[in-house]
């Protein structure tokens, strides 16, 4: 399952990879865990997220260690709140590594880019600041100081990260991708027949976080999550009634449906931005969009380093 040739890649042009899910609460904080370590040369890591299932929710989907695609990298999914509902945007291989919310997924994802490692000619080589590698099997391997934040928000948009692509990702967005790969899908359904995995059953604190490969959800290679990423608050709403119906919800649709009840800064990160649809509407929530401005400084100041960062690195290469 883990042998995989460039021929099992399906093609997915840009318009394919879209919003697939569209649901009215929103996730819970991503987990803290530790990075199980990597198996061997050619494997590429994928972050964890949280994933949707219309029975029971919201589940973990652990972070796992992939043989990827020669010359390629992975953009992991995410979460995108905008006109009151959460739409999924999901992942891709490209040779570059595009947009994926300002979500800081950890492990070289900090939000913008990626600082885990990259190609050089038919081999990756691993940046050992982030990523768990054995120095002994894997000789391919470099340091490079990444700027770490610890912000464990699951989701883009007002009430979560405040982050758009910039010119670049946009240009890298364009290019050709490909879907996930078979051995990542089955990853996913697995995880949904697992009941431990659910949110409502975890409370964000998953006993499987990560794995070092797809599907071996026990064994020495699982790792559990040490803590919850943030508070976790059950949904007042039932996931078939959460479930956005009619299709699709875009930006622009009206909408009364009730805010996040699950995200760690739903209460205390400021939702004034250009597509927040309300103002506080008491002293409570006002003391809390007030507490949030420096967590929202904060994003912004590790964004920022981040960037930076990816720019030093393309220079390198270069």
């Amino acid at each position: 399952m883990l042998t995989v040739s460039m021929l099992s890649l399906s093609t997915a042009s840009q318009a394919q990879i879209g919003i697939g899910i569209s649901v009215r609460i929103g996730p819970p904080a991503l987990p803290v865990y530790a990075q199980p370590i990597c198996p061997g040369p050619g494997y590429l890591w994928t972050p964890g997220y949280w994933a949707w299932n219309d029975v029971g929710g919201y589940y973990w989907v652990p972070g796992t260690w992939v043989v990827g695609p020669v010359g390629m990298l992975w953009t992991p999914g995410y979460w995108g709140f905008a006109g009151g509902f959460y739409g999924w945007h999901a992942g891709y291989w490209g040779p570059h590594v595009g947009f994926y919310g300002g979500i800081n997924y950890g492990f070289g994802y900090g939000g913008v880019g990626f600082a885990g490692g990259e190609w050089r000619g038919g081999a990756f080589f691993y940046n050992r600041a982030v990523m768990n590698v054995d120095g002994t099997h894997i000789t391919n391997v470099y340091n490079r100081t990444v700027v770490v934040n610890n912000v464990h928000t699951a989701f883009n948009g007002p009430g979560g990260i405040v982050a758009r692509p910039t010119p670049q990702e946009e240009a890298y967005g364009r290019e050709q991708h490909t879907a996930a790969l078979a051995s990542q899908t089955e990853h996913e359904h697995a995880a949904s027949q697992n009941r431990a995995l659910f949110a409502s059953e975890n409370h964000g604190r998953p006993a499987i976080a990560a794995t070092g490969r797809p599907g071996e959800f026990s064994g020495r290679g699982v790792v559990a999550a040490r803590e919850a990423g943030g508070e976790y608050h059950a949904p007042k709403t039932s996931p078939s009634e959460a479930r956005a119906s009619g299709g699709d919800r875009g930006a622009g649709e009206e909408t009364r449906n009730e805010p996040a009840r699950n995200a760690e800064h739903n209460n205390n990160v400021e939702r004034n931005n250009d597509r927040s649809t309300s103002r506080p509407a008491n002293s409570e929530a006002r003391q809390s969009a007030k507490q949030s401005r420096q967590q929202k400084q904060d994003q912004k100041k590790a964004q920022k380093q981040q960037k930076a960062e990816q720019k030093r690195n393309d220079k390198e290469q270069r």
